[in-house]
């Protein structure tokens, strides 16, 4: 018995195994001619990034250091209050020094003044801080443009003629036991916080 359907069958399956065989091959042969060209231009892609880096590095570099170094925004904050009573403050902070233990500390200066404002940073480092609160009570007095409360400054032995921020530290009695006579703080803007910190530490009750 013949199997010419079955032979058929069998000829034509193998034929289109042939065609499939080829065909792999082809898809075999382009996937790796995409695999090499992918490879290549990944390799290149790399070299670019590498050259790349190499010549924009300086450039970031400085870049972050100037980021780094670059000051930040200052923003004037109030610290001396225009309509205050100078007077009364002050018997205010003696009254609480002498409950307390501590000293008064005047600060005699206005909010135009760029020391007066670097001054204010510094009592607010941490260490600065936590001497104040410890020791003193402390007192802003506005003295206007170098015009107002000037009777107070001059009680306390502060010659604000001399520049400011001027201080003053005063016994919970009101006795005077510093007084800022040369200006030694008005150039708080290119000195360090630190000064502030030996200065609180020094007259400290």
């Amino acid at each position: 018995m013949l199997c010419v359907g079955n032979a058929g069958s069998g000829i034509m399956m193998a034929s289109e195994f042939g065609v499939r065989q080829q065909a792999q091959g082809e898809v075999r042969m382009t996937s790796s001619a995409v695999s090499g060209w992918v490879s290549a231009s990944v390799r290149r892609a790399g070299l670019l990034a590498a050259v790349a880096g190499l010549l924009f590095a300086p450039a970031v570099a400085a870049a972050r250091a100037q980021a780094k170094t670059a000051p930040m925004p200052f923003v004037p904050k109030h610290i001396y209050s225009e309509t205050a009573n100078p007077k009364a403050d002050i018997a205010a902070a003696l009254a609480k020094a002498k409950r307390e233990h501590k000293r008064v500390l005047l600060d005699f200066g206005g909010d135009w003044c760029g020391d007066c404002q670097v001054l204010d940073i510094y009592f607010h480092h941490p260490v600065n801080q936590a001497l104040l609160a410890k020791h003193y009570v402390v007192v802003h007095v506005w003295i206007g443009q170098m015009d107002r409360n000037i009777d107070i400054a001059a009680k306390y032995g502060v010659p604000i003629s001399k520049g400011v921020p001027a201080l003053a530290v005063l016994t919970a009695e009101g006795k005077v036991v510093y007084a800022q006579g040369t200006g030694q703080f008005a150039d708080m803007r290119h000195m360090e916080s630190k000064s502030v910190t030996e200065f609180l530490n020094k007259w400290k009750a």
